[in-house]
């Protein structure tokens, strides 16, 4: 029941992230948002992470329900580094508006890369799982590395 609760928050919430920009009221609700998304998707991709690594049992069916909630989640927070947010209290450094092309490049391969982790879950095989999360952790860190104070 919690999984299929997790499920339709996230996508709800996917549906709605076109808009998500227009329904920030202050800056600092958008901070919140974005806050959130990226917790969200950390859990959910932490799950992922310790199968990869062999610290958990690879199960297919799990890795397959945390890869489609982390694909839905990877719509979310990218709206929300609007104007105004740039002066919150975050870890996000200047460059995410400085060099904002490069940051909207990289958040477009994160959320494909996460595409692509769902497809190789779906096959069952730990190689392929383990090779498409590798592909889609490669991208955090590319964005963490330009983007994200320590």
């Amino acid at each position: 029941m919690k999984k299929i609760i997790l499920t339709a928050i996230a996508v709800s919430a996917s549906a709605m992230s076109f808009t998500a920009a227009a329904q920030f009221a202050k800056p600092e609700d958008a901070v919140k948002y974005r806050k959130a998304a990226f917790t969200v998707t950390a859990a959910h991709f932490g799950r992922m992470g310790a199968m990869a690594q062999g610290k958990a049992p690879f199960d297919a069916k799990i890795a397959a329900e945390n890869a489609e909630i982390v694909a839905n989640m990877a719509k979310l927070p990218w709206h929300a580094f609007g104007e105004g947010t740039e002066t919150a209290e975050t870890k996000a450094k200047p460059e995410v508006w400085k060099q904002n092309a490069k940051f909207k490049e990289l958040s477009e391969k994160f959320q494909a890369e996460s595409v692509k982790l769902v497809a190789a879950t779906k096959t069952g095989k730990e190689d392929a799982f383990k090779a498409a999360f590798t592909a889609t952790a490669g991208t955090c860190k590319s964005c963490h590395d330009d983007f994200k104070n320590k």
